[in-house]
């Protein structure tokens, strides 16, 4: 039996967090960490609403994550994220011990797949889902800066 709870359901929750942080003029990327097929966190980047340069989707969405299990660990729990994460998200990751990332768009510039060893050994990390959509929202979102 196919569930509709897949990866790219998952990834599209996390597009409706890049659209939020896009409604608020922030880098329009979002977040949402799964555990057992249910949505247990949401994030989106408020570095400009919070005046905090570490209020990226991802931190927003593990800190949520840990208050709702009560736990500091995310051990088989997933990140979807529509961009990859940077360094500073893939230490947060790597301390959390999430067992799988999920992203959509690459991010050639500063994501944390330039480096080795940043996520902790046991997590997987995927790229590419959603790529176009989830990029063309950043794209979208600097054009119109210029």
């Amino acid at each position: 039996m196919l569930s509709p709870f897949n990866d790219e359901y998952f990834m599209k929750q996390a597009l409706i967090e890049a659209k939020k942080a896009l409604e608020k003029d922030e880098v329009p990327i979002g977040a949402v960490i799964v555990a057992n097929q249910q949505i247990i966190s949401r994030g989106h980047n408020l570095t400009e609403c919070l005046n905090d340069t570490t209020a990226h989707a991802e931190m927003q969405a593990i800190t949520a994550a840990s208050g709702n299990i009560g736990a500091k660990y995310l051990v088989d729990c997933t990140l979807y994220v529509t961009m990859e994460p940077c360094v500073m998200c893939a230490g947060a990751l790597y301390w959390s011990q999430i067992s799988r990332v999920v992203y959509g768009a690459s991010d050639e510039k500063r994501g944390a797949g330039r480096f080795e060893g940043v996520y902790h050994p046991k997590t997987k990390v995927e790229g590419g889902l959603l790529a176009e959509e989830c990029g063309q929202l950043v794209v979208d979102f600097f054009k119109s800066k210029r």
